[in-house]
């Protein structure tokens, strides 16, 4: 089954960090460009960080210097390093990849929650 897979979200005080992953598989690798969205509670989903192909990455200004994401293409993990988390940052993230024929792929996400 062609899925991506989330996981890694909880609870956090701000100013702590959590690492989130997101799984490839059935066809899916993640060496194909990967990014990662979220939607906060009554807010449109908005794009946070994409890797390329090549390995390249890049992150939202809003999460710029906070956020870094990367790959394990031998476990087929993309990964997103969150640090100092506001809790502005609250909202459910969301793996995503862009596949031909069918086109985009998203994962069932993961909640991620900043609170003190």
């Amino acid at each position: 089954q062609t899925q991506l897979v989330e996981s890694g979200g909880g609870v956090v005080q701000p100013g702590g960090s959590l690492r989130l992953s997101c799984v490839a598989s059935g066809g899916i690798s993640s060496s194909n460009a990967m990014n990662w969205f979220r939607q906060a509670p009554g807010k449109q989903r908005e794009w946070v960080a994409t890797i390329s192909r090549g390995g390249s990455t890049n992150v939202a200004d809003s999460v710029k210097g906070r956020f870094a994401m990367s790959r394990d293409n031998a476990k087929n993990t993309v990964y997103l390093q969150m640090a100092s988390l506001k809790p502005e940052d609250t909202a459910v993230y969301y793996c995503n990849t862009f596949l031909l024929p069918v086109g985009n792929y998203w994962g069932q996400g993961t909640q991620v929650t900043v609170s003190s």
